[in-house]
């Protein structure tokens, strides 16, 4: 069995957004948090990674939302390894309500083993492996599943630009993993702008748009100043529910910074059931919609 560590936060206002739910971004920020707290309960606290001369980075996260987290509510997020490869691990997550425990929300993180000076893969010690499998490893670890291909981009695909800005980056000096889905999600508001739905004119029909799930494959860092180019578009479309594709590149030279692929259910403001889509937004916006 993996070492399980448990930390509570309580959620503040400034955390949550324009519908009041913790913001999803905040999930990735906490998630990030409580695996720093427990490699150090581990024995593996900073100072040691810089003693060895290595350093984790994420290379792949994925959330699944169960349950709105609202201010002042109190979380457990409880996490542990799933898995080790010869240079990554993958670190499992759980979010529950401290008041009742009732799971809100789980995820995962991939996050690869590196030297520091070289910022190249390194293989991860087996004393350290020991030490967050102190009850000796399993058989086997469940199989990983690769991160989904996506449908073919349409041509008429939106697009807009981001800058990194400073305040976007974290203490590597890159752009910080959960800046990349506030990134996505100003993407996907201004794409329904952009075609005549902006989120004024759906919340005045009572609707919202509630992320269910997402994942996101980073895949170069970006840096302060750069351009970001972010293109995106939707398919398997349903009543209630849509898929969102996003390609994150540098404009100066094209490189594909992330990959990122939502799912997300439309709903009533009134009850926070799903409401069916409209079918003029879809027609607005055909020519975003994967064929």
């Amino acid at each position: 069995m993996p070492l399980i560590h448990h930390r509570t936060f309580r959620i503040r206002s400034y955390e949550c957004d324009a519908h009041g739910h913790l913001n999803n971004a905040n999930y990735l920020r906490l998630m990030q948090e409580t695996a720093f707290d427990a490699s150090a309960a581990a024995g593996y606290d900073l100072a040691r990674y810089q003693s060895m001369g290595r350093l984790w980075l994420i290379r792949e996260s994925s959330l699944e939302f169960l349950k709105p987290l609202y201010d002042n509510e109190r979380v457990e997020i409880s996490t542990w390894i799933g898995d080790f490869r010869r240079a990554s691990s993958r670190r499992l997550y759980e979010f529950r309500l401290a008041a009742n425990q009732e799971l809100s929300a789980r995820a995962y993180s991939d996050w690869v083993f590196l030297d520091a000076a070289s910022l190249r893969p390194a293989s991860i010690p087996a004393h350290l492996v020991e030490d967050f499998y102190p009850e000796g490893l399993p058989s086997e670890f469940p199989p990983r599943q690769p991160f989904p291909a996506f449908p073919p981009q349409p041509a008429s695909a939106f697009r807009m630009q981001r800058r990194a800005e400073w305040t976007d980056l974290d203490t590597q000096n890159h752009v910080n993993n959960a800046v990349y889905l506030n990134y996505v999600t100003e993407c996907s508001m201004q794409s329904l702008a952009a075609c005549g739905w902006p989120w004024e004119r759906l919340h005045s029909l009572g609707l919202a748009v509630h992320l269910r799930r997402c994942q996101i494959q980073y895949l170069q860092p970006a840096l302060h100043g750069d351009q970001i180019l972010l293109t995106t578009w939707m398919s398997n479309i349903r009543r209630v529910s849509a898929n969102r594709h996003y390609l994150l590149q540098r404009q100066s030279d094209g490189a594909m910074l992330a990959r990122v692929q939502t799912y997300s259910v439309w709903v009533s403001l009134e009850d926070n059931q799903p409401a069916r889509i409209p079918e003029e937004l879809l027609g607005d916006c055909i020519g975003m919609i994967a064929r």
